[in-house]
Formats: C-alpha cells, structure tokens, sequence
C-alpha cells in the first residue's frame, strides 16, 4: 500500500522502539521521513534515510527541513515510576521538559513547513495513566496529562490551517523504554495479567495507531485522545 506516496513526514524519537516501528510503516507507505533523535542509529542508516542529531531539551538550533510538511509525530517520552513522597522536583521537572517542553519545542520550530503543506497531521504521545490512576505513576502522568491539554488547544488553534493534532496513549509496551518495567518474565507476566486482553502491548500495536492518525482515513479527525491499551483504561 504506497496511499502515503509524496508525503513528507518528521518522527522525532524516531530511532528506536515505537518510533523506530513508526518510520518503518511510513516508509512502507511509499513516505519521505526524516527522523530526528539525540543519537544515532544503526536501525536508522540501515533505511537510508536522512537523520538528525536533535537534542529536544535544548533549543534545536539550526535544522534543514522541508519546505513543506505532511505531519510530525513526537515520540520521547520517560517512564518514571514511584512513591510520590520519593519523587524530587527534578524528576517532575525532567519529565516535564521532555514529554511537555521538548515537544513545544519542536512543534514551534515545525510549525512553517506544516503550515505550508495542503494538510498535516501531529501526533504526540499521551499515556493510560492519565485517564486511569494508577499508583507510582504521579510524575509521568502529570506530564502526559500536560501533553493531553496541549493536544486540545492545539487542536483547536491549528484547525484553521486544517492541521489535525491527536495523541495516542498507550498502556505498557515492550520497548526499550520500558526494560526496567519488564525485566523477567514474571514482570511481563504480571503485566499482561492486568490488562483484559491478557498481554502487553507490542510495537506494532501503537505504530498501527500513529500512522493512522497520520494518514488520509484520520481526515475527520483532531483533538482526541486514541487509547491503545489492551482495554485496561475501559474495561474491568
């Protein structure tokens, strides 16, 4: 399927996990991508395509992009878990500049190029534990709870320029991100066994959802929040 053929998009976070997926469905599509990330990638130079060194907590200085865009998604994120009384302001603060700031940051410096385009797509990165309460998880969900409130306005303030903006929230997935989490296979067992659809979420399963949002069956579509979760944030 090449539906995506002439389309210019830039995954940030794109060098790994989710990100990585995500590249690799967009290219499959028949897309142009440019990833950006803070280190480089053997996955990444194995595609072939272009990518740059981007570090989002700092300013991005200066970047080449196209004239033109077709969507961004924002992939950095943390997982930061524990007893809210352990957390210092720091690691509320780390998690802020990266899941909140560095995506600000990159969405100004982009904002020219998707405007520029005939239509584009943002896709940024929310988490289940916004929706759910979940215990352990009170930084990173002020965080992403953060992203969710930015999805809206943007939603609302890029309507004009016919710019859709969305987020995907995903409950635990099997990334590099989440190694801590899933260790052992008793970590990965107790996870799935949380979720109504008794497994934890694979890759696939959440690029499957950004690249929808990306693509020309989302038209109809800004603002929402796209929970992919194995049914945890819903179903008891």
């Amino acid at each position: 399927m090449n539906d995506l053929n002439g389309k210019r998009y830039i995954v940030a976070g794109g060098s790994s996990g989710i990100g990585l997926q995500v590249v690799t469905d967009l290219i499959g599509r028949g897309a142009e991508v440019q990833v950006w990330s803070r280190s480089r990638s053997e996955e990444v130079e194995k595609l072939g395509i272009r990518h740059v060194t981007v570090d989002v907590t700092e300013d991005i200085g200066e970047v080449e992009v196209p004239d033109s865009l077709d969507g961004l998604v924002y992939c950095p994120g943390t997982i930061k878990l524990g007893q809210f009384k352990r957390l210092t302001i720091d690691q509320f603060r780390s998690d802020f500049e990266i899941n909140l700031l560095g995506a600000v940051r990159v969405i100004q410096f982009l904002e020219k190029p998707l405007k520029a385009g005939e239509g584009g797509s943002i896709v940024l990165f929310s988490t289940v534990a916004v929706q759910t309460g979940m215990v352990f998880h009170a930084s990173i969900a002020s965080a992403k709870g953060a992203v969710e409130g930015l999805v809206r306005s943007l939603a609302a303030e890029y309507a004009v320029s016919n710019i859709r903006v969305n987020a995907v929230a995903p409950s635990i997935t099997d990334t590099p991100l989440a190694a801590g989490i899933l260790s052992n296979e008793k970590q990965r067992q107790a996870s799935a066994e949380r979720h109504p659809l008794k497994r934890i979420g694979a890759v696939n399963d959440i690029a499957a959802g950004v690249t929808y949002l990306l693509g020309p069956s989302s038209a109809w579509i800004t603002g929402q929040i796209l929970h992919i979760d194995g049914g945890i944030s819903a179903l008891r």
